[in-house]
């Protein structure tokens, strides 16, 4: 299957740090690997409703931001989060995103959870601090929800920046981005899993 990535930016912001830092490291994947990009400020989701445990309602939302998000996410054989780290976590935009997984994966005919496993989830974070152990969370949710999918996960490249720009200061989240994606990345496990 040839590649296809899937950059979901989850800044509210456009040009910001973390879409930045993604650019850089997609700059480096071949040219025959497909890229499709989508802003989640530009294409905002509705509110998620969770409606799992009505078994009268298994289809999320509709209209076009959610059927574009699926049709890309089902597309790809790489899954880019790019969010800048808010509150030490993923941002509002990129929650909401993941959200609607929790809907997909009870729509009938998609076969989501089937649908996602093997493929590869990688991130991408600017964030305002040069501790990077205060991005754990935000690593761990991305972690931990392909290791619910079965997928593979890449990591969280991570970059320091808070103006606009920033980032491209940072020559050590720079030079990462040129091999991030070339790494091959292993099966997400849970915490409390035993590799």
């Amino acid at each position: 299957m040839t590649r296809r990535f899937l950059f979901v930016l989850g800044s509210s912001r456009a040009d910001g740090n973390t879409e930045l830092l993604a650019r850089e490291a997609a700059e480096q994947l071949p040219s025959d690997v497909e890229q499709q990009w989508i802003s989640l400020a530009e294409h905002p989701l509705p509110d998620f409703v969770d409606l799992r445990r009505d078994s009268d309602h298994v289809l999320p939302p509709g209209g076009s931001t959610p059927a574009l998000l699926l049709d890309a996410t089902l597309a790809a054989t790489d899954i880019v989060i790019a969010s800048p780290l808010y509150w030490y976590s993923v941002s509002g935009l990129t929650k909401r995103y993941l959200d609607y997984w929790s809907g997909w994966l009870r729509t009938p005919d998609i076969g989501f959870k089937a649908a996602m496993a093997g493929r590869t989830l990688w991130g991408v974070a600017a964030l305002a601090d040069t501790e990077f152990s205060v991005a754990d969370p935000l690593v761990g949710t991305l972690n931990n929800s392909a290791a619910y999918l079965k997928m593979r996960f890449g990591g969280v490249l991570l970059g320091n920046g808070s103006r606009r720009g920033d980032v491209l200061n940072d020559t050590a989240a720079l030079a990462r981005a040129k091999t991030f994606f070339a790494q091959e990345a292993p099966l997400a496990r849970f915490p409390y899993e035993v590799a």
